[in-house]
């Protein structure tokens, strides 16, 4: 039976086993109701832009805690963050992925990846593998900010933040080393210590070494992360926070397979040697200093420095248009705020970011080898597609204002304002012919003002209910600008607009079961989409109107001391408005044709998104955890034309953890334990038949031994 919520046809009939999940947590052990009460209280940093209990938030984040990112042992961040609400994030090989937080998979620029605070990309510079720049298995803690956030953030928050809180300094000296081993080569050590070095300042550091052959052929993955954080209290006032975070990843290229070998042999990889390949490096260097200026006042400035480079081929165009890319970037930046806390309970934060980031770009045309139906190599022929510089600078204050106008309703409203400008210098000739178009030297400046708004009313004791209203926009990437291809008016492109509104509800219900509750409804305007208009031309245009609406819903419940369930569900809705172009048929008789997309439900955008997990944990001394996971990706459209689609999936994966002694224990794991088939992504070109699936990961087992010391 179709039940029409804001919108939201949702039919039961094919939703109701996925739905049923969550629901089937009925019984909660009662003493579990002072542990609940404690996890409402947790801080989240993203929301603010300070720590605040997530009871006082008019906005659904997710928290994931240090000992549920190491109960779960990442080996992708897919793995710890798919276990959100809404939120699903494949995995592309390595650490390769795309992200999809009430969005349509994508590769476009619509998150904000954060490390404490910091976004690790300026504007502009969007990578949608960005999160294999940031150390998730040492997280101290993940916070998941779903919806716009532009009003904090500014441009590249439509759809989301994402924000990785380092390892915090410990109370006393310690240190840990985690050594693991798994199918298909994986090795990983984890090391991190600490400790306070007086009574004034601290110390912590965590590494990161893995390597991993890949369970497709020629598919190597190799990562090196290093993080270090000391904090100084240089008065009673005073207090500097720095961390220094350095990544560097190694990482094969895999290509798409055809139905035949997707179906076959899910190893095969057209791809070898250094084809489709990329090599990231990412240093950010911060200092969070606090300034106590008055009672009620507090004064936090954040320098910053960020140094990223990207050598890759990229894996998408090896077939019509191989080439090589350099691109480099270093940013200079500070983040400044004050707050002051009223009487009334009333808070207001102003500050403004600024970020100035030069950068180069570098495009070589190569020559590829082949021997049959796979790449084997290939060379620089001497030639550019494209050479040029790009210097971005932004400057964007805003101003946050929370009441507390009694002690069941708190409200809130923000608004930031961002100036983006880049000046670009093409260091070739401009040309308007061919397949890659160049524009002259040019500088481009994009303004914008993003609002929002929001209201927590607590009904009962555990229970409370909100509402807000969020404005966001996307300012177009510097390589969707400059990078044209077959584009001729890519610098005249406009920014994605978006209007957000949602309801929430999270609580305690009968002492029994916590849960989680959104309802959201988001309009987006002039979104910016790459499209193919024959078999040589990929073009960029912004797209009309899209909406997305959608219900969220988390349950997590103590059936016994020892027995939980977590789970999560998501069903949306993601259509276009007003989207047509003229695209090239490669199976009709009239080719070129102009076609409409209005009402089409946009393509590789699941309807439904799943997760529930089943833990028992011993309290004995030599203590064990045992865990069973299903995962659901729902059915989804491979293309625009919704002609083509993917069924989706289920997963399940087991977990088992067993404590020595205080300081040592033992875990395993095994992904895809029924060994099920499966592709992480599946798309074709619109007017193609030709459907590309990025096969899963088939069954495998992973050990290791956690020691602290």
């Amino acid at each position: 039976m179709p039940v029409n919520l804001w919108g939201l046809n949702m039919n039961f009939s094919k939703v109701w086993p996925v739905f049923a999940m969550p629901l089937c947590v009925s019984f909660t052990h009662s003493n579990e109701l002072n542990t609940y009460v404690t996890q409402l209280d947790k801080v989240v940093v993203t929301s603010t832009r300070e720590e605040k209990s997530i009871t006082d938030l008019a906005e659904s984040i997710g928290v994931l805690t240090r000992q549920e990112i190491q109960n779960v042992a990442p080996s992708h961040p897919s793995e710890i963050l798919n276990r959100t609400p809404g939120v699903y994030i494949n995995n592309l090989g390595g650490e390769g992925h795309m992200t999809a937080i009430r969005q349509p998979i994508t590769t476009s620029g619509v998150y904000l990846f954060l490390e404490d605070g910091v976004p690790t990309r300026p504007t502009g510079f969007f990578n949608h593998n960005g999160l294999y720049e940031v150390n998730i298995p040492q997280s101290e803690r993940i916070e998941v900010t779903k919806g716009p956030g532009s009003a904090l953030y500014g441009s590249d928050a439509i759809g989301g933040v994402i924000n990785s809180i380092s390892a915090k300094i410990p109370e006393y000296t310690q240190s840990k080393l985690d050594t693991e081993l798994g199918g298909d080569g994986w090795q990983r050590i984890l090391f991190s210590a600490g400790s306070p070095i007086n009574a004034f300042s601290g110390v912590a550091m965590s590494a990161n070494i893995t390597q991993n052959d890949g369970f497709r052929d020629d598919a190597e993955y190799e990562r090196g992360s290093l993080n270090t954080r000391f904090n100084y209290q240089l008065s009673s006032n005073l207090e500097a926070n720095n961390t220094v975070s350095f990544t560097k990843v190694d990482q094969s290229g895999v290509s798409d397979l055809k139905y035949d070998d997707y179906k076959s042999n899910v190893s095969k990889n057209f791809y070898q040697g250094d084809v489709g390949a990329r090599d990231i490096e990412a240093l950010r260097v911060t200092s969070e200093l606090n300034y106590i200026s008055g009672e009620n006042s507090l004064i936090t400035m954040t320098p910053f420095y960020r140094h990223n480079q990207s050598n890759m081929m990229p894996s998408w165009m090896v077939s019509y248009d191989p080439n090589y890319r350099e691109t480099k970037f270093e940013s200079f930046g500070l983040l400044t705020k004050f707050r002051h806390n009223f009487a009334n309970d009333s808070v207001v934060i102003m500050g403004a970011d600024i970020d100035h980031t030069p950068s180069s770009y570098q495009e070589f045309v190569v020559d590829v080898s082949k021997q049959g139906d796979f790449y084997t190599g290939f060379s620089e022929t001497g030639e550019f597609n494209y050479d040029y510089n790009a210097d971005q600078t932004s400057i964007s204050p805003y101003l946050q204002v929370e009441s507390r106008v009694n002690d069941q309703v708190l409200v809130n409203a923000g608004v930031r304002y961002d100036l983006f400008k880049v000046d670009y210098e093409n260091n070739l000739n401009a040309t308007q012919e061919g397949r890659h178009l160049r524009a002259e030297s040019q500088n481009i400046e994009y303004d914008h003002i993003s609002p929002k708004a929001g209201v927590v009313y607590k009904y009962a004791s555990l229970h409370d209910v909100y509402a807000n209203y969020r404005h966001a926009f996307r300012a177009p990437s510097v390589g969707t600008l400059f990078r044209s291809g077959s584009s001729i008016d890519t610098t005249e492109l406009k920014p994605v607009k978006t209007d957000s509104f949602e309801i929430g509800f999270r609580g305690l219900a009968y002492n029994r079961v916590s849960y989680e509750l959104a309802i959201y409804y988001m309009e987006k305007t002039d979104d910016i989409v790459s499209v193919i208009t024959s078999e040589s031309e990929r073009i960029s245009l912004n797209a009309g109107e899209t909406t997305h609406k959608g219900i969220e819903l988390g349950i997590s419940s103590a059936i016994t001391q020892s027995l939980s369930v977590n789970s999560s569900f998501s069903y949306s809705e993601q259509t276009y408005g007003d989207f047509a172009y003229l695209y090239t048929c490669f199976s009709c008789e009239t080719r070129n044709q102009l076609l409409n997309f209005n009402g089409n439900d946009i393509g590789k955008a699941p309807n439904t998104l799943g997760n529930i997990s089943l833990r028992y944990e011993s309290l004995k001394q030599h203590s064990l955890m045992l865990e069973i996971e299903v995962e659901h990706v729902g059915e989804y459209y491979t293309d625009e034309t919704n002609t083509s689609d993917y069924s989706g999936h289920d997963l399940v994966n087991l977990r088992s953890r067993m404590r020595l002694t205080p300081d040592v224990e033992l875990y395993a794991r095994i992904k895809n334990l029924i060994d099920k088939r499966y592709s992480n992504y599946t798309s074709n070109q619109v007017g193609s038949d030709d459907i590309g699936y990025r096969p899963g990961q088939p069954l495998t087992a992973f050990a290791g031994i956690r020691a602290s010391f």
